[in-house]
């Protein structure tokens, strides 16, 4: 059976167990404690080099870090990664647009303002405040012409909602991007969306660093 090592208020974790509840994948769910270091005890970096997560470890000796290279896999063969060649391109772009400008920006200073560590990274908070508003405008630009970023719901919705969805918790105004708020309410709309969130107070140590 899949393990998914995991910490409930990650949304990067949020990711991989969304795409496992749309494809009804039963999966043992293995909670690490991340804000008391257990990723980067040995035998989780022998899982993840990294030392993060989530992990999914599809077989004994076999593991897949890294949400967005999890949702590719796990997307294989499925309605939620399209089969021709320019459709799976344009959900990596998306896929790559996330890691690149939504999840480090909007996904950081969200982390910080729910963990009350904004103000020891207010030296990085104005650059990422720039990038996320330049990231929602291009967002709401290809939005106003799409319905979904790939064409169809895919893995690059998945991926994207899982933070961009809620910059207003990381103190970004969604009100101008009309397109963008159209969309959100569109994928939680979706059967079988995974409202179930968790904050950050469900780990009393959230306030410790990573």
């Amino acid at each position: 059976m899949l393990r998914l090592y995991d910490h409930l208020a990650s949304q990067n974790g949020w990711k991989v167990r969304q795409l496992l509840a749309h494809l009804d994948l039963p999966y043992e769910h293995q909670m690490v404690e991340i804000f008391q270091g257990a990723q980067h005890k040995p035998e989780f970096q022998v899982l993840n080099p990294g030392g993060t997560v989530p992990v999914l470890e599809v077989a004994p000796g076999r593991a897949i870090a890294e949400s967005n290279a999890i949702l590719g896999y796990l997307a294989e063969g499925t309605a939620y990664l399209p089969d021709d060649r320019f459709g799976r391109a344009k959900v990596m772009q998306w896929l790559f647009f996330e890691q690149n400008y939504v999840e480090p920006v909007i996904g950081s200073l969200r982390y910080w303002t729910l963990t009350g560590k904004l103000e020891r990274n207010a030296a990085g908070v104005p650059a990422r405040r720039q990038r996320g508003i330049r990231s929602l405008e291009t967002l709401d630009r290809h939005l106003a012409a799409h319905d979904f970023l790939a064409g169809r719901y895919s893995i690059a919705d998945i991926a994207i909602y899982a933070y961009g969805a809620w910059a207003e918790e990381g103190g970004f105004d969604l009100g101008p991007f009309a397109a963008f708020r159209a969309w959100k309410a569109r994928v939680a709309g979706l059967p079988g969306h995974l409202a179930t969130r968790y904050d950050y107070s469900i780990d009393p140590h959230a306030s410790r660093d990573l």
